[in-house]
Parts: structure tokens; sequence; C-alpha cells
């Protein structure tokens, strides 16, 4: 016997069917609808966000190729104004090295003035003179010191000079270099496009990064460097300026005195050599009067000597005419005479005598003062050797400044950023 078929469910009525039919087309109807409004949104919007991104996207390539313009602008300014900051540390280096050698320059005339004078101080006797040559070598001496201390000075203050001028220079190197990565960055950024792979999600891109500043400091920063590494290097020209100048001046200083000090020296070696001719003249004339009055000496008392041989003869007379006897012992004409003679002969030795003592002081006195006068010539004559060791001896600074024709030595110089191209003329 086969199966009875299942018991249908609740049966609905007509009007419950045409319902549900209207129900469901309305339904469709309206679903339709809200998809199509929710199409046209959607297109709608993918068209205006397409727009916009594309405008964001062109907007902010634009504001990149700005902002790379400014980047490029702003390096290139620091470049060239660390190149002007590299030209002027050189500058300033080899004007600093002139100083120096015109310093060490120094060390050969004060030697030589100091050897001079002391030289001088060896002279004995009345040649031990203060006179316009040891005051021309003191005050060359003073000068000297003077023009030492002086460069010195300026070579403390161009070191100092370079180290503000190495600190800038360290300044814009770094700021060149990070502007030089932010410029590769934003060019980085300026060539990425939606197709290129090395594009990703990243978190919170939208972050403000720690220690970034605004563009107002940003510029501010760079115009400061700029500023300041001006500032430097107004600072450094005129120091490069009063060194070159100092330097002439004290160098004409150097020669005017070194010119005063010479010629006193000649002047004073000139009298000195008048003043030994003259003494030697003396000398000369005073030999030959000693001779003379040795000679007349001579001659004196040869006469003394014949004198009282002639007295010896009228006294012996005289002694034998007393032995005469008688009336013939008469004081007669020949002893009046004998007599007379032997008064004469007395007054003529006294006189004799006391002109041979006289002339012997006299030469004794000669002897004596030819012994000074030849001890006077031979301390001029030691300071003549003196003076003349003296002018020798500062034939080594016109030597010296004669050099000046000889080949020049090259000197390698070494600026702050390591570059050794350069070369200084040793003077």
């Amino acid at each position: 016997m086969s199966a009875l078929p299942a018991k249908p469910g609740l049966r609905h009525s007509v009007s419950e069917w045409h319902s549900n039919n209207h129900q469901l087309s309305a339904t469709a109807q309206h679903e339709r609808h809200v998809s199509n409004m929710i199409r046209q949104e959607g297109r709608s919007l993918r068209n205006e966000t397409n727009c916009k991104t594309t405008w964001d996207e062109s907007d902010t390539s634009r504001r990149l190729s700005d902002r790379v313009w400014d980047v490029a602008r702003w390096k290139e300014a620091l470049e060239t104004c660390a190149q002007k900051v590299d030209e002027e540390m050189e500058a300033l280096t080899v004007s600093k090295e002139q100083t120096e050698q015109a310093l060490a320059a120094t060390a050969v005339p004060l030697e030589v003035s100091s050897e001079c004078l002391t030289l001088r101080d060896g002279r004995r006797g009345y040649e031990l003179v203060t006179d316009p040559v040891d005051e021309q070598l003191k005050k060359e001496v003073e000068l000297i010191e003077r023009v030492q201390q002086v460069l010195q000075q300026n070579i403390d203050k161009a070191f100092e000079q370079l180290c503000v001028l190495q600190e800038v220079r360290h300044q814009l190197t770094a700021d060149l270099q990070n502007k030089m990565d932010a410029l590769d960055i934003d060019m980085s950024c300026l060539s990425l496009t939606i197709k290129s792979p090395q594009i990703s999600l990243k978190t919170n891109p939208t972050r403000i990064p720690s220690g970034s500043s605004t563009p107002q400091e940003w510029l501010q920063f760079s115009q400061y460097n700029v500023a300041r590494a001006q500032e430097a290097m107004q600072v450094s020209q005129q120091k490069r300026e009063d060194m070159s100048l100092t330097r002439a001046q004290l160098q004409n200083e150097l020669n005017t005195q070194l010119r005063a000090t010479e010629f006193a020296l000649r002047k004073r070696h000139h009298h000195e050599e008048q003043a030994r001719d003259e003494l030697e003249w003396q000398i000369r004339n005073t030999e030959d009067e000693m001779a003379e009055m040795e000679s007349d000496i001579h001659g004196l008392d040869t006469d003394l000597q014949a004198k009282t041989a002639s007295l010896k003869l009228a006294h012996t007379r005289l002694e034998n005419r007393t032995n005469r006897p008688g009336m013939d012992l008469c004081r007669d004409e020949v002893q009046h005479g004998l007599v007379n003679e032997v008064n004469q002969l007395e007054a003529t030795i006294m006189a004799l005598k006391q002109k041979l003592s006289e002339a012997q002081h006299s030469l004794q006195k000669m002897k004596l003062h030819h012994s000074r006068m030849l001890q006077d010539l031979s301390r001029k004559q030691e300071a003549l050797s003196l003076e003349q060791r003296s002018m020798n001896t500062r034939t080594r600074l016109t030597s010296t400044s004669g050099t000046d024709k000889t080949p020049v030595l090259m000197v390698p110089l070494t600026n702050s950023s390591g570059r050794s191209h350069l070369q200084l003329l040793a003077q």
C-alpha cells in the first residue's frame, strides 16, 4: 500500500498573495532606487576624491618643488659663504705667517744691537763715554722689543680670529650638510609616485617629530649663520689690513732707527779716528821734542862739565898764587880777574845746573805724559777696533735684507678645511 502525501502547510488567501507580490515589487524597486542613489553618490565621491587626491598630490609636489628650490637656494648661499670663509681663512693665515716671519726677522737686529752694546761696554778709561751711539743703540733695542710685542699681539689676535672663523666654518658646514641631506630627502619624496615600490603604510605618519622647527626658525637659523660668517670675515679683513699697515709702519720705524744708529756710529767712528790721529801727531811731536830735549840736556851737561873744568883752573891759579912770597903777594889785576872769573863761572855753573834740572824735570814730565798718551792711544785704538767690530756686526743687517734677491722659499700651509694647496712666500 502506497504512503499518503504530507499534510500541506498554512494556506494564504489570494489577497495576501497579491499583497506579498506587491510588497516584493515595491521592496525591489526601493532597493534598486537606494542602490542607484548609492551608485550615483559613489561615482560622485570617486570623481570628487580622485580630483581631490590628484590636486593634493599635485599641490604637495608643487610645495615640495618650492621647498626644494628654497633649500637649494640656501644650499648655494651657504656653499658660497663657506667658500668665502675658506678664502678669508687662507688670506688671514698668510697674513699671520707674514707677521710671524716679520717677528722672526727682528731676532737678528735685536741680537746685533745687544752685541754692539756689549762690545762698546768693553771700552776703557775716558773712551767709555755715553755717546749718541749708545743712545741710538738703546733706542734701537727698545724699539725692536716694542715691535716684537706689537707683532706678537697681532699674531695672537689673528690666531683668535682664525678660531672664530674655524667655528663659523664648522657651523656653516653643519648647516650645509643638513641642507644637503634635507635636499636629498625632499628630492627623493618628489620623485615618488603611487607606482613606486618604496611606498607603504606607516605607523602614525602625521606625528610631529621632536626637535621640529618652524619655517621662520629655519630661515632665521641660516640667516644667522650667514650673517655671523660675514661679520667674522669683515673683522678678519680689518685685522689683515691692520696687520699689513702695522708691519709697514713698524718696518719704517726700524729702518729709520737703523739709519740713525748707522749715522751715529759712523760719526762717532770718524771722531774717534780724528782723536786718534791728533793723539798720534801729538805723540810724534812729543817724541821729537823729547829727543831734542835729551840732546839739549846732553849739551847742558857737557857745558857744565866744561865750566867745572874752567872753575877748577881758576881755583887752582888763585890757590897757587897765594904762595907768592913777600911783597909779590899782591892783589893785582890778575888777582881781580881770577876772582871775577871764579864768580862768573860759579854763577854760570849754578845757572846751568838749574837749567839742567828744569830740562830733566821737563823731560820727565814729557816722558810721563808720553806714557799716558801711549796708554790713551792704546785705548783709542782698542775703542776703534770695538767700533769697527760693531760696524762689521751690523753688516749682518744689510746682508739679511739683501737676501731678497735670492730665490724665494715656498712654505706649505694647511687651512681649516684640510686643504694644503696654499703656498706662502718665505720672506
